[in-house]
């Protein structure tokens, strides 16, 4: 009976009363009034009331994790802010979306936009925060434009601003355009350039609730992890790990590209299995699931894994890294068997070393050097010991940089020296035959 009931489990979608983002699409109204209409701006001012602290331990107890990327804790986050520094509290919003195969926040700001302004009128005061700046990527046109007048009608409304939803709490949101670095992504480099400056990242510590924007107590989080907020709050921490399982918990938005027959953003249960989260939303594999070589299950930065991990592993945090992979985005690449997986990784070798910013020297030098290896891997035209040149390479650059970037150039590499070391091996020998004859 057990079996029977976990394999139901397996095939279960996630129920339409529990979906958060109810216009992920677009089919409904974007604007206030669709938005009201769909629960959002229901019942702020009651939750405002519940007090910060309140605030601050239900998202604990919910065991929202970001989904920005890092999978940390939100609530143990917001909880490092401190109660009474003296100085403004600010919450930044990262909408800086550019990572290759990531598609999920602009949805939310064009769809359902006020389900973000909400998110951080609710986390801003859990922070003591009475600004809120929205780091929006340059190139999100559409999105920015709908973001913008929602903020405009959120103010007309008295939805934000002075004593925003008659709480007796004063908030502003600001929405700041980025000129299209994907350095700018990473939290740090983001509050420079927020501040006029070159997007280069901070030394830490200082972190950036001690001293953030302005040199000011700061929040730096993504947008879908502020959007969830209010609904948690609503429903309930229970409701919300009652989903997914321990430490994976609630429901997350996966943008699935690449070859499948229905690429697709949707809202699923953390932990779906990877292979039914492809074949139920995204119309399965082009030429079926055999096919499949390899998929990239968390935005470009994270390690492939192929398709004999792909058949059983869960899509959440804890199963992912348990395969030397991660969640990430939550963007699934999905590469079959047509795809030349050398020139795939290679190609992603140059977009890292295209955008290092160039301060720390292990990035600066490796990305490049790392590139120039790859497309000698990609013809061939390399020797055997110097894949393990390359893997040396990679594990002086990660963790040896400021910020993630050094890592995120080297774990493709990596990932696909783990898993596909024997096709780099035969290119590297039919070359050498082919010189020879």
């Amino acid at each position: 009976m057990e079996g029977k009931h976990h394999i139901q489990k397996e095939v279960m979608m996630l129920k339409e009363k529990d979906k958060i983002f109810k216009n992920l699409y677009g089919f409904e109204d974007w604007s206030l009034k669709g938005a009201m209409q769909r629960g959002v701006w229901s019942n702020t001012k009651e939750i405002i009331e519940k007090g910060s602290d309140f605030i601050v331990e239900e998202i604990k107890s919910s065991q929202l994790r970001g989904r920005g990327g890092a999978g940390f804790p939100a609530g143990l986050k917001w909880s490092f802010m401190p109660k009474d520094s003296g100085k403004p509290h600010y919450l930044v919003v990262n909408a800086d979306e550019s990572e290759p195969g990531t598609c999920k926040d602009r949805e939310i700001m064009r769809n359902d936009p006020h389900l973000l302004l909400e998110g951080c009128l609710v986390a801003g005061f859990a922070m003591h925060a009475n600004a809120c700046y929205i780091y929006i990527r340059g190139e999100y046109y559409s999105e920015a434009s709908n973001l913008q007048k929602a903020i405009d009608e959120a103010y007309a409304n008295n939805l934000i601003g002075k004593n925003a939803c008659g709480s007796n709490w004063d908030y502003d949101i600001y929405l700041h355009r980025g000129a299209g670095a994907y350095i700018c992504g990473e939290e740090t480099a983001l509050l420079e350039s927020l501040e006029g400056k070159k997007g280069q990242p901070r030394l830490k510590p200082p972190f950036p609730a001690g001293a953030g924007l302005y040199g000011c107590p700061t929040t730096v989080t993504n947008v879908e992890t502020i959007a969830v907020a209010p609904t948690i709050i609503r429903k309930g921490a229970s409701w919300f790990n009652s989903l997914g399982r321990e430490n994976n918990t609630g429901t997350k938005i996966f943008s699935i590209s690449g070859h499948v027959n229905n690429p697709c953003n949707v809202e699923e249960e953390m932990g779906i299995g990877l292979k039914e989260l492809i074949e139920t939303h995204a119309g399965g594999v082009i030429g079926g699931w055999d096919n499949l070589l390899a998929v990239i299950p968390g935005g470009a930065s994270v390690p492939l894994i192929p398709k004999s991990i792909c058949d059983t592993v869960k899509m959440d945090f804890d199963s992912l890294k348990e395969v030397q992979s991660g969640l990430g985005t939550a963007a699934v690449i999905v590469m079959n068997k047509s795809t030349d997986i050398v020139d795939a990784i290679c190609r992603l070798s140059h977009f890292y070393k295209h955008e290092s910013c160039g301060q720390c020297t292990p990035c600066r030098e490796g990305t490049g050097w790392m590139f120039r290896m790859m497309e000698k891997m990609v013809k061939g035209d390399a020797k055997v010991n110097d894949i393990d040149k390359l893997l040396d390479v990679t594990k002086q650059i990660e963790g040896h940089t400021i910020c993630a970037l050094g890592d995120a150039a080297a774990w493709p590499i990596q990932g696909l020296m783990r898993h596909f070391r024997p096709e780099v091996e035969r290119r590297i020998k039919e070359y050498r035959i082919s010189e020879v004859a």
